[in-house]
């Protein structure tokens, strides 16, 4: 494994293309080169590191037939595309972008190398040489919703986004429908930062939801720093992407963990085996893509046993959040009653639910 970053990875992918005629007779057995793409730093302990797990996973499960090279800090804007360029210049036969602000990034560089295959990270555009590869974890947080609809004593939840996109506007529903169905009364204030991982803005839009009356605060963005804003005020929420009680003991109700070892060793197989396609594979629960981790001391039992019925439904098909009615933000009924989201649907949503509001 080697580890680059931005400003040094042109002399370092120099370095590499030098060395290249020094392989000899020891080319045929190369190990398969493979590149990831990170969005944070790998110490982030939300997102970033939860995608570093899996990196780390396929080293152990394959070392001996792969070999990983990470770039970590790369912005979601064209400046990733040199990045990913150097990657696949370097000899990466599969190159993964973990972040949906690299779809389009991700489509053009693929384009460029043909020979390359491409997963993209929660994004929809496909390609010949480009999978998609998502999480439904709308299916999590369907279980936070359940325990802070429960636990709200005031039936004002705060949301802390990053961006609006898909994946993010399909938590922020899913979290606050399934609150509702323990508390109708209950309503969301949201606010955005435009960023995945700044926790000083992380904690300030954490204050901002707390004073706007939110008891209870969950997190679209990747650092601890809201929960330890809970921590203090004595306040609750969770963790997103991996389990951040170390940071909040008290705050850190549960948190959606991001699994994604079994998928990048499969992968990485299928390319060594000759049988990778171009798919759009989006995992949850019942895959072991989204976990949940234990439960706070803090969360009463009948709290637990509903939170895990919502997992139980979607491990064995019997529920989901998205059936109807379902009404946008404007009282418009979306979904009728009994009718249930498609997938197709859920990937590119981008309305809000009826109880939504902004903290701005």
């Amino acid at each position: 494994m080697a580890r680059l970053n931005r400003r040094h990875f042109m002399a370092t992918a120099g370095a590499a293309a030098a060395a290249l005629p020094l392989a000899g007779r020891a080319f045929a057995q190369e190990k398969l080169k493979i590149g990831f793409v990170f969005l944070g730093p790998i110490g982030d302990y939300g997102w970033t590191w939860a995608h570093n797990k899996g990196r780390e996973a396929l080293e152990a499960e394959l070392g001996g037939q792969v070999e990983t090279v990470y770039v970590e800090n790369v912005a979601e804007d064209a400046s990733a595309i040199p990045v990913m360029r150097d990657l696949a210049q370097q000899g990466c036969k599969l190159i993964f972008t973990t972040s949906y602000g690299y779809m389009d990034q991700t489509i053009q560089v693929a384009s460029e190398f043909p020979d390359v295959k491409f997963e993209h990270c929660t994004g929809f555009k496909l390609a010949d040489n480009v999978s998609v590869y998502n999480s439904r974890f709308h299916e999590g947080r369907a279980v936070l919703g359940t325990i802070a609809g429960m636990m709200s004593k005031t039936g004002t939840l705060g949301y802390l986004g990053s961006y609006k996109v898909p994946e993010v506007v399909l938590g922020v529903n899913s979290f606050l429908l399934a609150a509702q169905k323990k508390n109708p009364d209950a309503k969301l204030k949201l606010v955005f930062i435009d960023s995945w991982f700044d926790p000083p803005k992380e904690a300030a839009a954490t204050e901002t939801l707390l004073n706007l009356g939110a008891d209870i605060v969950t997190t679209h963005t990747d650092s601890p720093a809201a929960l330890q804003i809970l921590e203090q005020r004595g306040l609750y929420g969770f963790g997103q992407g991996a389990d951040m009680s170390s940071f909040a003991p008290n705050a850190h109700l549960t948190a959606i963990e991001d699994i994604w070892g079994p998928h990048y060793i499969a992968r990485a197989k299928a390319l060594l085996e000759g049988t990778w396609k171009s798919e759009n594979m989006w995992d949850g629960m019942v895959d072991g893509t989204v976990v949940m981790s234990p439960y706070n001391k803090n969360v009463p039992a009948d709290v637990a046993s509903e939170a895990d019925k919502v997992q139980a439904g979607y491990k064995d098909g019997t529920f989901d959040i998205f059936t109807g009615p379902i009404y946008d933000q404007d009282g418009n009924l979306k979904v009728a009653e009994g009718e249930t989201m498609t997938l197709d649907q859920l990937a590119v949503i981008d309305w809000f639910v009826k109880g939504v509001e902004s903290a701005a």
